[in-house]
């Protein structure tokens, strides 16, 4: 079975102008002409189109990208596994992307008062300063964002320190937990769930239980935070948020 370009180009998202330069520079040669001469492209020719597209995504110049897909000594299992190598990296870089943007709001929200060079050293490139406008407008007018912007205003370069180093802490042992395979309303989790609420409780506000579901149901609801959580460990925002609940109900029974 073959398909025409305009098909093609449906498929993939691209344009037939994209698919006719791909063919120019023998990227991607179409297998068949029909009898009018036009193009047709067999499933051999999607499979490759699907890895050109890939490594493009990647941002490989096409250059490289044919010099990957025509080496006689990459079989197909080295390029899936090349690939999955790529995929890792870029998701690492998008944790580390998710993780500044929840720690630069969470240092506005928080009403960090640090010179430029110490706020550089907490929280290095990362900038506190990016959500500060959406943080008032969301929460500016409750009493817990009050009492946040309070505390913070009296913490030193040290005491930032010392809640990063909690926070990461806390998080490389609530991934350690899903890793374990413990469930979200376990005794472990809901623990740790109780941890997370007076970790807020200690530094920022108070955060009694039915406070602390609707920050586990905004876990989920906004997306980045979920991909903040879930840049962590796949599924740990909806777990974190099934704990939180399960630690509500067991101390409200």
């Amino acid at each position: 079975m073959s398909y025409s370009v305009g098909r093609v180009a449906g498929f993939a998202g691209i344009t037939v102008r994209t698919l006719h330069h791909y063919d120019d520079i023998g990227l991607l040669v179409p297998s068949e002409r029909s009898h009018a001469g036009h193009r047709r492209y067999n499933d051999g020719d999607l499979d490759r189109l699907q890895r050109i597209l890939f490594y493009r995504e990647l941002g490989f110049p096409l250059e490289e990208v044919a010099a990957l897909l025509d080496d006689p000594d990459v079989d197909p299992r080295e390029h899936l596994r090349k690939q999955h190598e790529l995929l890792t990296a870029r998701i690492e870089k998008l944790r580390k992307m998710a993780e500044a943007v929840e720690h630069a709001m969470e240092a506005r929200t928080m009403g960090i008062n640090l010179t430029p060079e110490e706020r550089f050293e907490v929280f290095g490139d990362k900038d506190p300063e990016q959500y500060a406008e959406e943080t008032e407008q969301r929460w500016g007018g409750t009493e817990a964002y009050a009492e946040s912007q309070r505390r913070a205003a009296r913490y030193t370069k040290e005491d930032w320190k010392r809640i990063q180093a909690q926070v990461s802490d806390w998080e490389q042992r609530y991934t350690a937990l899903m890793a374990d395979g413990q469930p979200s309303t376990g005794e472990r989790a809901m623990d740790m769930a109780e941890e997370h609420r007076r970790h807020i409780g200690t530094w920022y506000f108070e955060c009694p239980y039915e406070m602390h579901t609707c920050l586990g149901e905004m876990y989920v609801a906004d997306e980045r935070f979920k991909a903040y959580y879930d840049s962590m460990r796949p599924g740990l925002a909806e777990h974190l948020k099934e704990a939180i609940l399960a630690n509500a109900a067991r101390h409200s029974a």
